[in-house]
């Protein structure tokens, strides 16, 4: 049965980090993953939720709002699309956690004729990823750690799934862009880039490798929602720093 509403907690219209030209991101509401650098922290709860900002006012994160609404959104931005090659993505959160309302709101989408792309940690059912398949275009797919106890410690779960369902989209030839968030001290260690490394000669086709440099604005995020900030100390890699490690797997 199609499901007609779903969870939202923000909406960014003419966005060119999330795909191909210009686009419209939609940030669904919740996520199985409770990573330590996660820079949308209010979104991980599966539900609209009321904070006590750290201004003693209160804010409320989340609305709901029917695919009806959220298409008559999207489709403000249909002569950008057309322009620049661009189309709609959705992330969060995390998407697949609103599975039948992310479906009915693809396929709306899709008879529009409009260019999707999911913003995904990959961890969901088997089923899930078969039924939105059909209806996704691209997946910007999150890598973070490749150390199972590892992921486990600085996301929650298993990094097991997540593994499993990009070979399952790569074996669905599917359109997939890999992500990994550069965390100082965590995600860019020797090690983790050395796994990474050998895991990409393992899958194919091979996917390209895009780096996110650490998001100097999170701290200020989980002061405002007066929420406990594990890497207060944290700083991102230097430019050039970054553009060696990107150069790195560039030739690779």
């Amino acid at each position: 049965m199609a499901v007609n509403e779903g969870i939202i907690f923000d909406i960014k219209r003419y966005a060119i980090h999330d795909g191909p030209g210009i686009r419209t991101t939609v940030f669904f509401k919740g996520c199985p993953l409770s990573c330590w650098w996660c820079h949308n922290p209010e979104s991980r709860s599966l539900s609209v939720e009321r904070f006590e900002l750290s201004n003693n006012k209160t804010e409320t994160v989340g609305r709901k709002i029917t695919s009806s609404e959220l298409l008559e959104i999207i489709k403000k931005d249909l002569i950008f699309f057309e322009e620049s090659g661009g189309g709609v993505t959705f992330g969060g959160g995390e998407p697949l956690m609103q599975p039948e309302f992310l479906l009915t709101i693809l396929k709306r989408c899709k008879e529009e004729g409009l260019h999707t792309t999911i913003d995904t940690t990959g961890y969901a059912s088997r089923d899930i990823l078969q039924k939105t398949a059909p209806f996704i275009d691209l997946y910007l797919y999150d890598i973070k750690l490749l150390n199972d106890r590892e992921h486990l410690k600085y996301t929650g779960v298993s990094n097991k799934l997540i593994l499993d369902n990009l070979r399952f989209l790569l074996d669905l030839k599917k359109n997939v862009i890999l992500r990994m968030p550069i965390i100082p001290g965590v995600t860019d260690s020797e090690n983790n880039l050395k796994l990474f490394k050998t895991f990409l000669n393992t899958i194919m086709p091979r996917p390209p490798v895009e780096f996110l440099n650490f998001n100097i604005l999170a701290p200020a995020k989980y002061q405002r929602f007066n929420l406990p900030y594990r890497l207060a100390q944290t700083e991102p890699l230097s430019d050039e720093a970054f553009k060696r490690l990107t150069e790195e797997f560039r030739q690779i």
